[in-house]
Parts: C-alpha cells; sequence; structure tokens
C-alpha cells in the first residue's frame, strides 16, 4: 500500500514543476544546483540528494504550484521572538529535504521519495490562494517551513514576492544548508530567516547528511547581507548536549553578532532516534547560561511551557527589564516600544514594526 501510494505522490509531484533559477548548464546537458549547499551536478534522467529537483533534457525542474503542509501558527512557534511578537504567520511546506536527520519531527514530509514510510499528502496550490489565505486569516508573515524550504526557493520566492505587494513579510525556517547564489536570490522577498544550527562537530552533520562548514557560512553571509537571523540548536542528549560543544556555538554566534537570538530547544524522542529521553530542563537552563556568560545578549530556552523559569522572555541587555513576557507560543505582554525598551531607550535588536 505504502509503495502504490509513493508512486502515486511520485506522479503527482512530477505535474508540479517547473524550470528552476538556482542552476547552471553545462557541458554534455549536465546541470549544477545552486539551491543548497550539496551543489549538486546533476546527470540527464537524475534527481539531486533532495530527490525533488531534477534534470530532465539538460534543464533543472524544481518544484511547484502545490504544498503539503498548511497551517496558521504564531510567529513564536517558528521561532521568531524578535520579529513583530504574537503576530499569526500562514506556514506553508512542501516535500523533501536535502538532510536525513534521524530525529527529524516533520519526517513525513522531509523524506518523501527517500523513505518509503514517510507517505506524504500533497494539493495544487497557487501563489495567490496562498497570499488571500494569510490576509483572510490576518497573517502577517508567510512562512515556508515544514521541509527544508531552500530546495524549493523558487516556489517560496513566487509567494513571498506575492505576499510583499500585500505588506506581509516572508520568512524561512531552514537547516541552514545553503549557498551565497540562493540567499542573493531570497533577499529581495525574506525578510527573517530561523537556521537550524545542530551541532558543532562535523563527525555529527556527516550522520545528518550535512557539511556544517555549509552551515556557518549561510549564518555569516544572512547576517551580512541583512536578514534577520534567529538561531535554533535542538538539545538532543547525548548528540550535542556537552557543555564543551554548546560552548563553541555560543562563541561562534557571538564572533558574527552578538544581537542574534539563540533558542535552545527541548528535544523528544521521533523518527529513527526513540532509544533516548527528552531533554530535561536543567539542560537547556545550563546552555542559556553559557549563551549568556559567551556574550550573547538574547538566549531562550523552548518547548517546556512552564519549566523554564525566566528563559522564554525577553528582557532588555542593558537595564534587564522585562519586554516581552511569553508563556510557550503566547505572549502575555509586549511593552517594545518602536523598538525601544521603554525603561533606558535602549534600541532592541529585531522587526518590531
Amino acid at each position: 500500500m505504502a509503495q502504490t501510494q509513493a508512486l502515486t505522490l511520485e506522479a503527482f509531484l512530477r505535474q508540479h514543476v517547473r524550470e528552476g533559477e538556482l542552476y547552471e548548464q553545462m557541458e554534455g546537458e549536465k546541470v549544477v544546483c545552486y539551491a543548497c549547499g550539496h551543489r549538486c551536478r546533476i546527470l540527464p534522467g537524475h534527481r539531486g540528494v533532495c530527490r525533488v529537483r531534477f534534470n530532465e533534457g539538460g534543464k533543472l525542474f524544481v518544484p511547484y504550484g502545490y504544498v503539503s503542509g498548511l497551517q496558521v501558527d504564531p510567529i513564536e512557534k517558528k521561532p521568531f521572538f524578535h520579529a513583530l511578537p504574537g503576530a499569526r504567520a500562514l506556514s506553508f511546506g512542501m516535500l523533501g529535504c536535502d538532510l536525513h536527520c534521524p530525529y527529524c519531527q516533520n519526517w513525513l514530509s522531509s523524506q518523501a521519495l527517500r523513505d518509503e514510510r514517510a507517505v506524504a499528502d500533497a494539493s495544487p496550490a497557487t501563489p495567490e490562494r496562498l497570499v488571500q489565505l494569510a490576509l483572510d486569516h490576518g497573517a502577517r508573515v508567510v512562512t515556508s517551513t515544514y521541509n527544508e524550504p531552500l530546495i524549493t526557493a523558487e516556489w517560496a520566492a513566487a509567494v513571498m514576492r506575492l505576499a510583499k505587494q500585500h505588506g506581509l513579510k516572508g520568512s524561512f525556517v531552514s537547516n541552514g544548508h545553503g549557498t551565497r547564489e540562493a540567499l542573493e536570490y531570497l533577499r529581495p522577498v525574506v525578510d527573517l530567516f530561523k537556521v537550524d544550527l545542530k551541532s558543532f562537530r562535523q563527525s555529527s552533520y556527516r550522520e545528518l547528511g550535512g557539511v556544517l562548514d555549509r552551515v556557518l557560512e549561510t549564518i555569516r553571509n544572512l547576517v551580512e547581507l541583512g536578514f534577520w537571523v534567529e538561531v535554533v540548536t535542538l538539545v538532543v542528549p547525548g548528540f550535542n548536549d556537552s557543555e564543551e560543544e554548546l560552548r563553541d556555538i555560543a562563541r561562534f554566534l557571538k564572533g558574527v553578532s552578538a544581537d542574534i537570538p539563540w533558542h535552545v530547544t527541548a528535544f523528544h524522542s521521533d523518527y529513527r532516534m526513540m532509544d533516548r529521553g527528552g531533554t530535561p530542563a536543567r539542560t537547556l537552563l545550563r546552555a542559556r547560561e553559557i549563551g549568556l556568560e559567551e556574550g550573547l545578549r538574547y538566549v531562550y530556552a523552548g518547548n517546556l511551557p512552564g519549566m523554564l523559569e525566566d528563559a522564554e522572555n525577553t528582557r532588555c541587555h542593558t537595564c534587564k527589564e522585562l519586554l516581552v513576557e511569553r508563556f510557550g507560543f503566547r505572549v502575555l505582554k509586549n511593552r517594545i516600544t518602536n523598538g525601544h525598551c521603554p525603561s533606558c531607550r535602549t534600541r532592541i535588536p529585531g522587526v518590531w514594526e
């Protein structure tokens, strides 16, 4: 049954493509794809690592005109804590990923066409329909998420280009395994970019199917190009939760910008990683302490609401005034005034208007 569904899904996906923009034609009808850090060199009749971008007749065809996931979420769920607190975000996703994380919480969509158990639904869509849904639901942001949005960048750009005409902001929720070419392509339409920095060890990234240096370079490029950037590390017991590794991540982020919000969030068993328990609250609180010790101004702990003391709230980095009070994804109070602390007038980095 699963195999039949997969074949039907693949036929659907073949019908919902267009020629891509993030690629270069080479000799012998070979193409080089620039959507993600793999920079796949793809022969005619073959697919890239992501399985959803393919070469047909010397042209690269890419996903277009459908969604697999569609939801209106609070922007804090992405998570963005320094962008339009309390705003709604229309979240949409497609299928596929350039990594294969064993603990992926969206594996039904991200691992489609790679894992025969990962059979997700998909429906035709247009940019006009998605933007209208965002407006109908009072969303201020459209977000490409659920699968890896870099590998479906052309579709996301089409949606966000139209969204901008209606005053909406565009955001990406990404693994950050990107390229400079993709970021420059997206910059005119994407305002907010969340990166999952999954580890600070190349040996760990090798297990996930990626390259650490490409993620680090993406974070540097995002800040240089003027995106608003927030970074998330899902703290997985026995994988990336040592104090040494967490300190290495904090030091790197501080070296890029002390203003990058760093979210350390709780793991729960999922997909192929069912052999360990969830992240204890004390581990997240210690990770937050490490980030602050290393000079980051905004470090948040998440996924365990009510168990994390003050770690979900935003405080002024100068006078420590409580600015945004949260419980989980709910904003209880927002005192930021025109992007500034109302007590000491310090500018609070982020997108507030």
